[in-house]
């Protein structure tokens, strides 16, 4: 006979699955819902033309000509390039520039021209090693 009460042993253990997954639903949920784009947040002020021009050297400059449908043209030339790409628009400006090693460059943009296009223009000097850009804008005249 056995007269001793053996020591009771309480199970109190907590089960933390339950916890984990609700945490990792969380963690879905806040990961889906959060953007990371910032651009509605930032403020930006866009440049303006100022009312006197800069005496550029005319002889010396290449001029890029972009229309509003994207096509480029170079100093002044009546006709554009064959087409819009990148190697085109590299192989025009290194013929026009001869054996200038960095010539400025002017590009001047159409108001509705493609970002884009402007952007080309820009990477073909950068690829030639022309790093002498800047824009040619138009100046308004207010009729007050």
């Amino acid at each position: 006979m056995k007269l001793r009460r053996q020591p009771r042993q309480d199970n109190f253990r907590m089960n933390l699955t339950p916890l984990i997954d609700t945490v990792f639903i969380l963690l879905v949920f806040f990961m889906l819902t959060t953007t990371f784009n910032r651009q509605t947040q930032l403020k930006i002020s866009l440049p303006e033309a100022s009312a006197e021009k800069q005496a550029v050297e005319q002889q010396n400059t290449l001029r890029i000509i972009i229309n509003e449908n994207g096509e480029y043209a170079i100093n002044d030339t009546q006709h554009s390039l064959i087409n819009t790409q990148v190697d085109t628009l590299k192989r025009a400006l290194q013929r026009e520039a001869g054996k200038r090693t960095n010539p400025p460059i002017l590009i001047s943009a159409d108001g509705n021209a493609p970002h884009q296009a402007v952007i080309r223009a820009m990477e073909a000097a950068r690829d030639l090693g022309f790093l002498q850009l800047s824009f040619e804008a138009e100046q308004t005249i207010d009729e007050n």
